[in-house]
């Protein structure tokens, strides 16, 4: 937990209302999104029991196993999913736009929008993990067939478990996760895991939060006294009453997700919060393209190579996720102020248009002084950004104590033009307030990674040659 998040805890007690901890919203919230309320058998390794899904607030449409050890209603349930699910993850693989690459020497085509699926908790995105492994190698004849539908929506669910890995990724989002990134309440963590207790405190306050704690929970497990006083003895009778029973309790919650989604679009989204939609989009494209051309189930688990490529990519998303925040959130890069990756100050000198001429040819270097009254733990020589102008680098040439603060002399680069004196605007001007930091947007390059063909056996590379008995042989007598 960072430092302003526990302060945001602690002002949350005193006021007796969640507080919060995010100037913009930090994800994209769908015009036309789906919602999924999956609920699981107790006892029972992924046996689902029922989901409420739809895309539309009135019109929930509620699927239910009536005997979730029974393989025929199991699957039953997955065919009835998968006639909910794919069309609506299907319906987006229509429109493209051309995306310039290569430096606008090429194009290739996007969709002009992707799904997103919202689901209450991180243990539903668990649920769904498992429930695509399970089924997205089924065959649809052979010795037992499943509906035609079934192994593709594994396929997706498989996909779109894996997308909620990524940081910073709206395909698959969850309502307690999207509420905790922007609200803090004054309960424990694991208390906000409880969709209806964590809705309370941003809505109403802690007493209805108190109040909510009793409610019914929001899946994909149930409470065990329900279980033991209602759905046990209902399963065991094969009772006609009991998907009514299941659509009263999943009602609330279904009530909430959509309250949730109504609270998050009156955020303003962050600037960068589009970009990160584009990626998803291109996502989304490559593996509908992938499906549509026939592309084999994903692997049960990935090689050595794929793992830690895979590893690499979630690392360089978390790494730019971060920044982003930061860059589009006052609130979020006050954290880095407290931490010393960033400062806050006056412009009090400016020279606009400096020109460095030591080297082969003369290139623009202005200089800014800025004033700061917050601690600097850069050394001379370290490179700065400021969100206001990303493109643009500022270079530490020294700092010194001053009056109540620092004067922190800065060389700045990039983003003025490609001439010898700088665009208007491109330079702070005296006066102006900056946010310089050490985080930076720039590209990283990944690690190279070796081909499988070249990784040892024991990581899934060829097993070593087996050695001829006559040569241990030849080996022994030249030994002797």
């Amino acid at each position: 937990m960072s430092t302003l998040t526990a302060l945001a805890r602690a002002q949350a007690v005193a006021a007796g209302r969640a507080q919060p901890i995010a100037t913009v919203r930090h994800l994209h919230v769908h015009d036309h999104p789906l919602v999924l309320i999956p609920i699981a058998m107790a006892g029972e390794a992924n046996a689902p029991l029922a989901a409420m899904i739809g895309t539309e607030p009135a019109s929930p449409r509620l699927l239910v196993v009536r005997q979730p050890r029974n393989r025929d209603d199991r699957f039953a349930f997955f065919a009835d999913l998968a006639e909910e699910l794919l069309p609506y993850l299907e319906s987006f693989a229509t429109e493209t736009e051309e995306v310039p690459v290569d430096r606008g020497k090429d194009v290739r085509l996007r969709y002009l929008d992707a799904p997103q699926i919202w689901l209450p908790n991180p243990a539903g995105v668990d649920f769904l993990r498992l429930l695509g492994r399970s089924t997205r190698f089924r065959t649809v004849d052979g010795e037992h067939p499943v509906p035609a539908g079934v192994p593709l929506l594994g396929r997706w669910l498989t996909y779109l478990a894996g997308s909620a890995e990524v940081p910073g990724s709206s395909l698959l989002l969850t309502a307690v996760q999207a509420l905790t990134l922007h609200w803090a309440t004054g309960q424990s963590s694991a208390e906000d895991a409880q969709l209806g207790a964590l809705l309370a405190w941003i809505e109403s306050g802690a007493a209805a939060a108190r109040e909510a704690e009793n409610g019914p929970v929001a899946g994909p497990a149930t409470d065990p006294d329900f279980d033991n006083r209602v759905l046990a003895p209902l399963i065991e009778r094969s009772a006609p009453e009991l998907p009514e029973v299941l659509r009263e309790l999943l009602l609330p919650t279904w009530d909430r997700m959509w309250r949730t989604l109504n609270l998050l679009r009156r955020l303003p989204a962050g600037e960068r919060v589009r970009l990160r939609w584009d990626s998803d989009r291109d996502a989304y494209t490559a593996f509908a393209e992938y499906v549509a051309e026939g592309g084999a189930p994903q692997p049960r688990r990935d090689g050595a190579v794929a793992a830690a490529a895979r590893l690499q990519r979630l690392e360089s998303a978390a790494a730019r996720y971060a920044v982003q925040r930061a860059f589009d959130d006052p609130l979020v890069l006050a954290e880095y102020r407290l931490s010393g990756a960033a400062f806050a100050g006056v412009v009090t000198l400016a020279n606009p248009n400096r020109v460095d001429d030591r080297g082969k040819r003369p290139v623009l270097r202005p200089r800014i002084m800025v004033h700061t009254t917050e601690p600097v733990r850069m050394e001379p020589g370290t490179s700065l950004t400021s969100p206001a102008r990303t493109a643009q680098k500022a270079r530490v040439v020294s700092v010194a104590p001053a009056g109540d603060g620092f004067d922190v002399l800065l060389e700045l680069s990039g983003g003025m033009g490609r001439k010898l004196v700088a665009e208007p605007g491109s330079v702070p001007e005296v006066g102006e307030r900056l946010v310089l930091t050490t985080l930076s947007e720039a590209y990283r390059p990944g690690g190279s990674l070796p081909d499988p063909s070249d990784t040892p056996w024991t990581h899934g590379g060829p097993p070593e040659p087996a050695t001829d008995p006559s040569d241990a042989t030849d080996l022994s007598a030249a030994a002797d």
